[in-house]
């Protein structure tokens, strides 16, 4: 995974650039803290949260049980439909990883974007309201 400064979301389709287009998991999202918190139990605090090979890396929001909330990222509205769930390539970059992501939606979610727009590194991230 490449990191870069901005994304382009485009509604019913995803990620300007990314390889899943259209269907229901366009964007993948994981959590900084709950990265972290896998890290820790494998007692590693160096792993680099691009081996997830989420789309989006974000912090301060709880994702777990989030399925149908519609997560806010900047001017982008992203409709989650589900938890990511880690495969072996987890386990390929760093052993017992699979296993660490596995609990509490660690492995993060998956959704898609219903308003186009443009996601920044460091763009307010919050629940809309329902």
């Amino acid at each position: 995974m490449d990191p870069v400064l901005a994304a382009r979301a485009v509604r019913e389709r995803g990620l300007v650039g990314n390889a899943d287009q259209g269907g229901q998991r366009q964007v993948t999202v994981v959590s900084l803290e709950s990265w972290s918190d896998a890290a820790a139990e494998l007692g590693r605090t160096d792993l680099d949260p691009r081996l997830r090979r989420a789309n989006l890396l974000i912090r301060g929001i709880e994702l777990e049980e989030s399925r149908e909330g519609v997560l806010l990222i900047g001017d982008v509205r992203l409709l989650i439909r589900g938890e990511t769930r880690p495969c072996r390539a987890m386990d390929e970059a760093c052993p017992g990883l699979q296993s660490a992501l596995a609990k509490d939606w660690r492995g993060g979610v998956y959704g898609q974007v219903l308003a186009d727009g443009e996601i920044r590194v460091g763009a307010p991230v919050s629940w809309e309201d329902s």
